[in-house]
């Protein structure tokens, strides 16, 4: 009995009771080996976990009853199950449903080649990790945590997807929302804060009105309900002396990142083109800002992000990768390549010729206009990270619109009534309000 070779998946980021009980009716059977997940099997279908894989590993293998602790790199067990071949495999019986039932499925055929059982251990009941991962979110993130959420994220996971928030309600929106598609979680990895919503939001333009001081207002109000890492628009980043300060105050607050574009005079929004006046910077003086930020920055986490805005201005693939090389080389934590064509085939273009550069840093992009395109293709091209820069607010402002039409007509609130939110539904949204 005690030569049995027992294996134990577990994620183990926050450790509770029902993994004791695993743990110790596997002790029970035979040798506990532990097949801990790294970060990037975690990535693959749900959020990535709290405690890096080492950190993991130190606790895992100072449980009682654990005799070994070997890395898992996929959900799926095949792998590590035909190189030990244990004779059993514990695991909970929660995972009959959801999104690892094929997992299940695969270990049971897995097993039976060398007859080997899996046995399944009654749930715990009012005890799980996602429970715990809840109870975490309303206690809030310190800032240096956040801050270096981006960083980590990157280093797990292929390509990450970012939406703006505006206030702290689209901010609980990013942060909350996900679907199961394919037996896997998907989520938004991280919080934009365009300058663009942030403005439209308030009735202002967007010209660089609002400075820091008022924009931070926005920001502090998403930084409140939410955990998710986050990358501010600082539009041209202002002077680089003023640039310095903006980037020690982003710090300050737990952003992981910061960009800014290689424009000068009035800022325009880039969407408008060429109908308004757009003069580009010169590859001297943007490299300069880059590097007064870099000096200024107190995390290597933090990322300064260069975006490129050749594209805007009618210029070409040649003068985007020029400018690409430059900015990389003075610094920057990341480029952003910016257009405003309906069709992505100018950003592929360039993606390829930025996949030969020998010195690279993560690629964004911002499919607003030329949004027909999958992530899945972005991704395949050395995409990073990919934004949706203004979706919440342009989705929200005509449903709004019909809401007031509608009252007015009507004389009452009584027809749009079923489009919207329930009371209870809304007051539930918002942790804190019962």
């Amino acid at each position: 009995m005690k030569n049995n070779k027992v294996y134990i998946s577990l994620s183990a980021d926050l450790i509770h009771p029902g993994h004791l009980n695993i743990i110790k009716k596997g002790s029970e059977l035979g040798q506990v080996i532990i097949g801990l997940l790294t970060d990037n099997a975690i990535a693959e279908f749900k959020r990535i976990p709290h405690m890096t894989y080492e950190q993991r590993k130190i606790i895992v293998e100072n449980i009682k009853g654990v005799s070994e602790v070997i890395a898992q790199d996929t959900l799926d067990y095949t792998k590590n199950l035909l190189k030990i071949k244990p004779l059993f495999v514990v695991h909970g019986d929660d995972w009959k449903t959801g999104v690892q039932v094929e997992t299940r499925n695969k270990v049971i055929n897995c097993l039976k080649k060398w007859n080997g059982k899996l046995i399944e251990i009654p749930y715990t009941k009012n005890i799980s990790s996602s429970m715990y991962y809840e109870a975490l979110k309303d206690l809030g993130i310190g800032p240096e945590t956040r801050l270096k959420k981006l960083n980590r994220l990157l280093s797990v996971k292929k390509t990450l997807r970012f939406i703006e928030a505006h206030n702290g309600l689209t901010g609980l929106i990013a942060e909350k929302t996900q679907i199961i598609k394919k037996n896997k979680i998907k989520e938004f990895d991280g919080i934009w804060i365009s300058s663009f919503t942030d403005s439209t939001s308030r009735g202002m333009p967007d010209i660089e009105a609002l400075d820091f001081t008022s924009r931070s207002s926005t920001l502090q109000n998403i930084i409140e309900v939410t955990t998710k890492p986050i990358i501010y628009d600082a539009d041209t980043g202002g002077k680089p002396e003023h640039f310095q300060f903006t980037v020690k105050s982003l710090e300050r607050l737990g952003v992981s990142g910061v960009i800014i574009e290689d424009k000068v005079g009035l800022k325009k929004n880039s969407l408008l083109g060429n109908d308004v006046i757009q003069k580009l910077d010169s590859i001297s003086n943007f490299s300069k800002k880059i590097i007064a930020g870099k000096n200024s920055k107190l995390h290597n986490e933090f990322m300064i992000i260069a975006r490129i805005e050749s594209f805007i201005v009618g210029k070409n693939s040649d003068d985007a990768i020029k400018r690409a090389k430059a900015y990389i080389k003075a610094g920057a934590d990341g480029i952003m390549i910016h257009s405003k064509n309906k069709t992505p085939d100018q950003i592929i273009d360039f993606c390829r010729n930025y996949n030969l550069l020998k010195n690279k840093v993560p690629l964004i992009v911002v499919p607003t206009t030329y949004n027909s395109i999958k992530e899945s293709e972005l991704s395949k091209n050395g995409v990073s990270i990919i934004i949706y820069a203004n979706q919440l607010l342009r989705s929200a402002y005509p449903a709004m619109i019909n809401a007031a039409h509608s009252i007015l007509k009507n004389d009452r609130s009584y027809e749009i009534d079923a489009k919207l939110l329930p009371i209870k539904d809304m007051l539930d949204l918002i942790p804190g309000t019962r």
